[in-house]
């Protein structure tokens, strides 16, 4: 037993080499593509179930609502597990549940086993998924962290983008089962090079109980409800273009071929554009704009999507680097599940937001449109009003965890900003230099010892 609740250290050649932990940080992006890729291809196996099956499309939906409803409510219980028994540990076992559920769900003989294996298959998401964040800012070095988040937005962004295409493909030519089989290799691929790249958990944190102590914190707080609303702003137009083409007669190759735009602008921001989350967030308010007053046309539409996931692509992996920077690495598994609630939470949320503004259009796809998008742009306006309140003028909260040096210019004068390892302290920066405004030390320490695990 101890045998399996025990993380394998990774080779020293790869322990010791510089790129450790971008092997570490791709690691975790298989789990980030795939899950994104599942969530977004399974709908077009809906007409092919039908028939396999002959089920209703209500009955067929719940392919993907188990799916989401298992995700959303345990990614926190199983972050906080994660804490307690290693990260490492639960995300390769994760991606063994995951490849596991995911050929059983292809060998399926009925709809009610499908949807039991995919259950299952939401449980080994969840694994994967509440760690993801995690490992990133446990594995990266702290100046690399915003590119580290950003090349994990970016993972997540082309598994959305290229699930439509791929299980239209896969549909037409191998089959649905093929929908869920694609997985199996991946899963294999990621789970070798789990045990392989991935650095050992330095400190767990025992118990079962979820620490919430981080919701206390300014930062953590606004980050998740930044969250939810950067993914409602982006999963709405996911389902409302294809509404707004179909209506226009264009067929299912060009609504997908317009809507790739949106994901591929949000893989471009996060991974190359550095700036703050509230340029980001005031690029989608404009693109946004555009889409409420424009026609829609396809030389409309691209442009402006690409806009719309080109600023929504800066402000997520800004907002994680905040949240994630706010903790203490013994929470971060906690917290990394918070963050992918949210986003759950706000997928949801847009998918809820199109389809109530369609309804309330009497199913007048141009009006409903536009109340779509007069909604998602209020949104994102309320998000960007977040991304605003995180900013401290005056005073930045720095965990104790998170001070590596006492500021010279204070001298003598730093002990009582020092409190207890439970609480939090305001440290003043008016009255540091600029240059030493840094939020790093101790966490960063941490990231470096858990480097040579």
């Amino acid at each position: 037993m101890n045998v399996l609740l025990r993380e394998r250290p990774r080779p020293d050649r790869i322990r010791n080499h510089p790129s450790a932990w971008r092997l570490a940080v791709l690691t975790v992006c298989f789990g980030a593509f795939m899950g994104q890729l599942d969530a977004s291809i399974t709908t077009l196996a809906y007409p092919a179930l039908r028939t396999e099956f002959s089920a209703s499309l209500a009955a067929v939906s719940w392919v993907s609502l188990s799916y989401l409803l298992t995700l959303t409510l345990l990614l926190v219980p199983t972050g906080r597990l994660s804490d307690a028994l290693g990260r490492k540990l639960f995300y390769v076992y994760g991606f063994a549940v995951f490849t596991a559920a995911s050929a059983a769900c292809a060998l399926a003989p009925s709809l009610d086993t499908l949807i039991v294996f995919r259950v299952v298959q939401a449980l080994g998401a969840a694994m994967l998924q509440a760690n993801s964040i995690a490992l990133i800012s446990n594995a990266a070095p702290r100046e690399k962290l915003r590119q580290a988040l950003g090349i994990q937005a970016a993972a997540q962004a082309l598994g959305l983008g290229l699930g439509p295409a791929v299980g239209g493909l896969l549909v037409d030519t191998l089959g649905w089962r093929w929908v869920f089989g694609v997985n199996v290799p991946v899963g294999v691929v990621a789970l070798v090079g789990g045990v392989f790249l991935l650095p050992r958990t330095r400190e767990r944190t025992p118990g079962l109980r979820p620490d919430l102590a981080p919701l206390k914190q300014h930062d953590v707080r606004w980050g998740l409800l930044g969250a939810a609303g950067g993914y409602l702003v982006l999963f709405g137009p996911l389902v409302l273009v294809p509404v707004i083409m179909a209506a226009r007669g264009a067929s299912a190759l060009s609504s997908g071929l317009v809507l790739t735009t949106l994901p591929v602008g949000f893989a471009v921001g996060a991974s190359f554009v550095k700036c703050r989350a509230g340029v980001g967030l005031g690029l989608a308010v404009a693109a946004l704009a555009g889409l409420l007053v424009l026609p829609f046309e396809p030389l409309v539409l691209v442009p402006l999507l690409g806009v719309l996931g080109l600023g929504l692509g800066a402000y997520a992996p800004a907002n994680n680097a905040q949240v994630m920077a706010a903790v203490p690495q013994k929470s971060s598994g906690v917290v990394s599940g918070l963050l992918n609630t949210a986003r759950s939470l706000g997928t949801s949320g847009g998918v809820y937001m199109v389809t109530s503004a369609i309804a309330l259009a009497n199913h007048s796809s141009g009006r409903g449109a536009r109340y779509a998008f007069a909604g998602l742009l209020l949104v994102c306006l309320l998000t960007l009003f977040v991304a605003v309140r995180q900013i401290h003028p005056g005073t930045h909260p720095v965990a104790d965890e998170l001070v590596d040096e006492l500021p010279t210019p204070l001298g003598p004068q730093v002990g009582p900003l020092v409190r207890g390892d439970d609480q939090q302290r305001v440290a003043h920066l008016g009255q540091l230099p600029r240059q030493q405004w840094k939020p790093g030390g101790v966490g960063q320490v941490e990231r470096e010892a858990a480097h040579s695990q």
